[in-house]
């Protein structure tokens, strides 16, 4: 009977020996188990595509961060092109009919309002400059009848109240139209000095000043002297473009149409300047959508101060239609695209072992990509010369 009672605890005794042996086994052998690496807070080898180990050496040629974050402006793309500003662009035609004397301004000079670009010889002046002479002349001589005729009124034999009267009409008459010639002569440009003098040496000066109304720059030249030009006839002789402001005109889907708005700030960037981004923001819409290619047309007001975009430069611009996001973010650098087009990164957590991990990207700004999928911020990754662990993985191991 006692040999039956000890039994079940001889039993229980051995497999409490087994279980302590296999323990201490398994502990002294020095291999972590199955969840080990990840209960440290090491990157999950089920989440690895690869894994490669570096040298020293290796380690010296690529950079290791922690994943951050970075602001990405939730932005609509569109291509279009670049066009001087029309509220700030004028053709300068000459304002009578007349024979181009002489022009001032050559392509591309820059002009400032009221600078002078070019004269004609026109007819309407000279008809207007007769007037204005005949017009001061006629007012000498009526000033002379009045004051003689103030001298005689009431003398032994001299003129009548009423002679006194017509005298004083006509001089007043006479006052009026140097007035109005004056004036005539004014709209053709010529400055009071200069009217003063055509009266005060009764000469004829028939060259018309045609000036600049706007400060900018020469975008267009056709005043050939000895050109006959008439008022509204194209091309106009010259045309004066402020260029610190231009416009960008684009076709947006119509589907995004609704996101946009007036006033929204926009990026741009021209093929010819890549290096440079220009800023803007959206000046108009069109009304209506084009029923053939279903898109909206959408004018951007963009500064230029230093003059470097051409109209016709085709340009694509970035429309900012959300605030920006804060969101996971991984240098470009970091990224490498495999060959069957996924995009991987790779992490480590000791500096020695990288594992290769295939990661989701969404926006990209300043050489950074939003990280939809794959990574985790804080953790180590590789942001510069991924494609080197990427070659080493496909090289495979050195002899």
């Amino acid at each position: 009977m006692e040999k039956t009672k000890r039994k079940p605890f001889i039993i229980i005794v051995l497999i409490a020996v087994i279980a302590a042996i296999a323990y201490f086994m398994l502990r002294g052998s020095g291999k972590p188990g199955p969840n080990a690496e990840e209960a440290k807070g090491a990157p999950s080898a089920t989440d690895a595509t690869a894994i490669v180990e570096l040298t020293d050496k290796q380690v010296e040629a690529i950079k290791i961060e922690p994943v951050g974050s970075y602001p990405f402006p939730l932005e609509k793309t569109a291509v279009g092109s670049i066009d001087f500003d029309e509220d700030l662009a004028v053709p300068v035609f000459a304002p009578y009919q007349g024979k181009i004397i002489s022009a001032f301004m050559g392509l591309g000079d820059e002009v400032q309002k009221g600078q002078a670009l070019y004269t004609i010889d026109s007819p309407d002046l000279v008809q207007a400059e007769s007037a204005l002479i005949a017009a001061a002349a006629a007012l000498d001589l009526t000033n002379s009848e009045l004051t003689r005729a103030k001298a005689l009124h009431g003398a032994v034999q001299g003129v009548s109240q009423r002679e006194l009267e017509q005298a004083t009409s006509d001089q007043q008459t006479a006052e009026g139209n140097l007035r109005a010639a004056r004036s005539a002569v004014l709209v053709f440009g010529k400055t009071p000095a200069e009217i003063d003098q055509i009266v005060a040496t009764r000469t004829i000066d028939p060259a018309l000043v045609v000036k600049s109304p706007i400060t900018g720059q020469i975008t267009a030249r056709n005043a050939q002297p000895g050109l006959l030009v008439q008022p509204g006839a194209t091309p106009a002789p010259y045309s004066v473009a402020d260029g610190s402001t231009k416009w960008m005109l684009a076709n947006v889907t119509e589907v995004e149409s609704p996101l946009i708005r007036m006033g929204m700030p926009v990026r741009v960037k021209v093929m010819a300047l890549p290096d440079e981004e220009f800023e803007g923001k959206i000046s108009a819409m069109a009304a209506l959508v084009d029923p053939n290619t279903h898109r909206v047309m959408v004018r951007s007001d963009v500064l230029d101060p230093k003059h470097e975009l051409r109209p016709g430069m085709l340009a694509t611009f970035f429309i900012q239609v959300k605030a920006s996001v804060q969101a996971t973010a991984i240098p470009a650098s970091g990224v490498v695209r495999e060959g069957d087009g996924t995009m991987t990164a790779w992490v480590t957590n000791d500096r020695r072992k990288f594992f290769q991990r295939t990661v989701k990207l969404g926006l990209q700004k300043d050489g950074r990509y939003e990280a939809l999928d794959g990574l985790k911020k804080g953790e180590l990754a590789v942001t510069d010369g991924a494609a080197i662990l990427s070659n080493l993985l496909e090289a495979g191991p050195s002899d």
